[in-house]
């Protein structure tokens, strides 16, 4: 417990060492504010202009959570497959990997076109690009369980599905929520570059839309504290899962235990 405010001050002060650093520049080289506004003003300009930025920002994160909701269940259930053979694995497993290294920006307008609704498009496209690592490391985690663990549970015979819900799964749990950290973020990405593409085809939706129009407009501020909300809501959104995995595992797993001293 005496470590607890450590934990979060010394981000804190590095974070306002960094602003207090962005505002002497802008001061001193005396920067227009069309170009790098000061922390001051990209302030005034949130609170000016919170309801339309927050309300694009409601948007943005529910792509963002649709996303990540249906990258885990789809994720998990691919990985159930993919440890039931390692045939099935290896003949799968690669399309998963080309689902992670094909550039979202590139398929993106064709998703908007093929899907007449625009939410759905905008959700399969940050699906598309937060679902590998929960495939990826829920696999690992089916996989990575601990040999004596299982030679004793085939000893006593304890049949598959015994072996998968009270050896498999415990032992996945770590690797899912860290693949579910980085889910997060990506779908958080995934749903901003989504708009994007939407945004210059004309669909007004979410913060990447406003994002856009700022640039346009050369409304540096208010791109400055659209950027803002959404760093805040990705950190957000790592909190929450980091959060999750700490209630689930705290009790029984090493990286969530808290140390006695």
């Amino acid at each position: 417990m005496r470590r607890l405010p450590i934990h979060y001050l010394a981000p804190a002060l590095v974070g306002l060492a960094f602003v207090v650093l962005w505002g002497v520049l802008v001061h001193v080289l005396d920067t227009p504010f069309y170009l790098v506004p000061s922390p001051l003003l990209v302030l005034r300009t949130l609170v000016h202009d919170a309801p339309l930025l927050l309300s694009a920002l409601l948007v943005t994160l529910q792509i963002a959570g649709l996303a990540l909701a249906l990258a885990v269940v789809l994720g998990v259930a691919l990985a159930f497959v993919f440890v039931q053979s390692r045939a099935i694995e290896m003949s799968l497993f690669p399309y998963a990997i080309l689902l992670q290294v094909t550039p979202i920006v590139a398929i993106a307008p064709l998703i908007i076109i093929w899907v007449r609704e625009p939410l759905a498009a905008l959700v399969i496209c940050a699906t598309i690009v937060a679902i590998f690592p929960i495939i990826s490391n829920t696999t690992l985690g089916l996989r990575s369980v601990d040999a004596d663990l299982a030679a004793l549970f085939r000893l006593y015979g304890a049949s598959r599905r015994d072996t998968l819900i009270r050896l498999r799964i415990p032992s996945a749990m770590p690797y899912f929520f860290a693949g579910m950290r980085v889910s997060g973020g990506l779908a958080l990405i995934g749903a901003v570059v989504a708009e994007f593409v939407a945004g210059t085809g004309g669909t007004a939706s979410g913060l990447a839309y406003q994002i856009l129009q700022a640039g346009l407009q050369l409304n540096t501020p208010r791109l400055f504290a659209a950027l803002l909300l959404i760093t805040l809501a990705g950190v957000a959104i790592y909190a929450l899962i980091s959060t999750l995995a700490r209630l689930s595992l705290r009790h029984w797993h090493e990286s969530e235990m808290t140390p006695e001293r």
